[in-house]
């Protein structure tokens, strides 16, 4: 288990890093073994690591390619990596770590988008491409990992965890009380409601 979070700001305000240390730090309990934190202009990622595949800060999160052009933030588990890395270095792909994290963003190199298709795992992950200044959320179909988004105004924050967001003083734990009636109905929230109005769950993957 590792927690995730990030931010970027569309009016291309930059991103307050203290506040990205915040946020990884209120994920903590999901990833004892390290910390780390990206921000560059308007867009700030950070991760909380629970050591499993490779222990080494060769693995080390955010982590990015080799011309740090692409960054990832991830939580899970890719159960055929190795079967995937030995395709990336086929097509001459070079890898730095023994980790999954490292198979992801080959891929999406390699893939785009359309790399969540050839992942069997559980996992939630964030990339961000500076070429495309595209942000991609992903999560797996079964929905094993969580992932939290908001959008207010011309600002997009996720997390692991709801209290991650709550950082950010732009953002108000107002209660749902549709969420509330759905939970005191079915015991749980559907995807995409939280208990919190304005922040949503990351829906699970469509199946193939």
């Amino acid at each position: 288990m590792c927690g995730i979070c990030g931010k970027i700001n569309l009016n291309s305000i930059p991103v307050d890093e203290g506040l990205i240390r915040s946020m990884a730090e209120a994920l903590i309990h999901r990833g004892p073994d390290d910390a780390g934190i990206y921000v560059k202009a308007n867009v700030g990622l950070g991760h909380r690591r629970l050591s499993i595949i490779d222990l080494s800060h060769s693995a080390h999160q955010p982590m990015s390619n080799e011309d740090s052009s692409i960054w990832i933030v991830y939580n899970g588990e890719i159960y055929n990596f190795q079967e995937l890395r030995k395709d990336l270095e086929e097509h001459g792909y070079l890898f730095r770590s023994k980790s999954d994290t490292e198979v992801i963003l080959h891929l999406y190199e390699e893939k785009g988008v359309d790399c969540v298709k050839s992942l069997r795992g559980m996992f939630a992950f964030a990339i961000w491409d500076e070429h495309k200044k595209r942000l991609f959320l992903a999560r797996d179909r079964i929905g094993k990992k969580p992932l939290n988004y908001a959008f207010n105004n011309s600002v997009f924050i996720f997390a692991s965890e709801i209290k991650s967001i709550l950082q950010d003083p732009g953002f108000y734990s107002e209660i749902n009380l549709r969420a509330l009636d759905l939970y005191l109905t079915y015991q749980y929230i559907p995807a995409p409601e939280t208990i919190f109005l304005g922040i949503k769950k990351l829906p699970p993957a469509p199946k193939r």
